[in-house]
């Protein structure tokens, strides 16, 4: 039986309680029907849920517990990183080396060949040295083009071509981009085997980046097979084109060795140094077609004017000729029939 002053502690209770949610209405609006937080509350904003927990996870029944991640605040760093701040790298890298170039072709014009073309050949790369060149160099054109695509389609091609063409385009261009890969990696090893024992620095790279590399008409800059620019393009190939194999053999088997901050850590890298890496091959590519009379013959037919490998390579064909004299003289040696 409720007495009256059991009655009285009741309501004395009840009013109590409804006192401290009047002052407190952030409570009442935090805890849902269940009484557990309520997410949509206006007072409870997103980053107060973010701090709650390095990530937020559910309970799905995917056995895999990365596949558990709804929300992850480094992940929201990276997305930043990768529509804008890549943007602005790839940007900035890829419109200012061509611009530099153009700049460059607009004050000095192409380099020709100051003494003119003799009309003598000298062969300066075999049929599979070209082969590997071509092949690393095609590989890498399709690879720069599928892979700019990711970066720039939707603020480039996206608006020209419309979703559905770009939908099409994109997953072709995902497609090239993972298998040409293996072909690229082959063409980089068959080059660093044939061309590395070339590549070394030496005395006389100084001398010729003292010289200004051959651009300065009124000084001689003396190199080997390769000159010091070329040394450079060579070794940030090397570098270069390991970064990007191992972080893309990450990307392309996800998880088998990393989780999803290694899997964020691999596509910076991979991003940040290809398109680094297309900047500095879209000079190599000026110089070596428009910017230099008769250096596209070197890998388009393999054979070399002499005047050309006088001006630029100087020493190697100094070499080349002293080969030829000494094969000259042995055949001619060997022809001689003994008394």
């Amino acid at each position: 039986m409720i007495t009256p002053s059991r009655f009285r502690s009741f309501i004395l209770i009840a009013f109590a309680i409804l006192m401290m949610i009047a002052q407190n209405p952030a409570i009442a609006q935090k805890l849902g029907p269940d009484g557990a937080p309520n997410p949509t509350a206006s007072t409870m904003t997103e980053q107060q849920l973010l701090q709650q927990s390095p990530r937020i996870e559910g309970d799905i029944d995917q056995p895999i517990e990365r596949a558990r991640v709804l929300i992850q605040p480094a992940g929201r760093a990276w997305d930043y990183f990768h529509q804008v701040t890549l943007r602005w790298i790839g940007a900035i890298s890829i419109l200012g080396m061509i611009a530099v170039i153009a700049a460059f072709h607009f004050v000095m014009g192409r380099l020709r060949i100051s003494a003119g073309r003799s009309g003598q050949k000298i062969l300066r790369f075999n049929s599979f040295e070209r082969f590997a060149h071509w092949l690393t160099a095609v590989s890498f054109v399709m690879l720069a083009l599928t892979g700019l695509n990711i970066t720039f389609g939707r603020i480039t091609l996206l608006p020209v071509i419309g979703p559905e063409a770009f939908s099409s385009v994109s997953q072709i261009a995902k497609y090239i981009h993972n298998y040409v890969s293996a072909s690229f990696v082959i063409g980089l090893v068959l080059i660093v085997a044939l061309w590395i024992k070339d590549n070394i620095p030496r005395k006389v790279d100084v001398d010729w980046v003292r010289q200004g590399g051959g651009f300065i008409k009124s000084k001689h800059a003396p190199a080997g097979r390769f000159n010091a620019g070329e040394k450079l393009v060579f070794w940030t190939a090397l570098g270069a084109g390991a970064a990007v194999t191992v972080s893309g053999a990450l990307l392309l088997f996800p998880f088998y060795v990393t989780n999803i901050a290694g899997m964020q850590l691999a596509l910076i890298v991979h991003s940040v140094i290809a398109v680094l890496f297309v900047a500095v091959i879209i000079a190599h590519i000026y110089i070596g077609t428009l910017g230099t009379e008769g250096a596209f013959e070197a890998m388009g037919t393999g054979e070399v004017d002499l005047n050309w490998a006088e001006e630029h390579h100087d020493l190697w064909l100094k070499d080349e000729l002293a080969k030829r004299r000494h094969a000259d003289q042995s055949g001619q040696t060997s022809a001689t029939p003994a008394e």
